[in-house]
């Protein structure tokens, strides 16, 4: 049994519609994005809607990443984020203690490094451990709690 001929133009009437709502919207996005940028090129969707925290220029943090989880290459994830925002992340490696709570340490009297890179990781407890036998500024153990930021897609 077929649908009376009405019911089939509606559909697809909603459909066109539907479509069209689509496609002004995504303008509309477009729109607001190169308005945003002033057509400047090289800037990303997330570069403009969410400030983000990064080294301060002409500093240099060195950053150690030790991995206190059973999660493999967790490290390597936290040391794209941290390079990604301008830290210098000088080793990297697994921590023989399983953490659930990341911790950043440090190692330099630096507190506001310190709480620098725990903002950019969007999580972490901050001890003062200074440490002058290391060659890094921060340590981070990251915990069970820190998981890594969604990958951009680009096209």
């Amino acid at each position: 049994m077929t649908a009376p001929r009405g019911r089939r133009v509606s559909r697809r009437w909603i459909a066109v519609g539907a479509g069209a709502l689509l496609l002004v919207a995504a303008l509309g996005l477009w729109l607001q994005t190169r308005s945003a940028t002033n057509g400047a090129p090289g800037r990303s969707a997330r570069e403009l809607f969410t400030p983000e925290e990064r080294a301060p220029e002409g500093v240099r943090i060195r950053v150690e990443i030790l991995n206190a989880t059973a999660t493999p290459r967790l490290a390597l994830s936290a040391t794209r984020l941290l390079r990604d925002r301008g830290f210098d992340v000088v080793s990297i490696g697994n921590s023989p203690a399983r953490r659930d709570n990341t911790l950043v340490l440090d190692r330099t009297s630096h507190p506001d490094w310190a709480r620098l890179v725990a903002s950019v990781l969007g999580r972490g407890a901050i001890e003062a451990r200074a440490d002058t036998s290391r060659y890094v500024d921060i340590t981070v153990l990251l915990g069970a709690d820190w998981t890594p930021p969604a990958k951009t897609l680009y096209p």
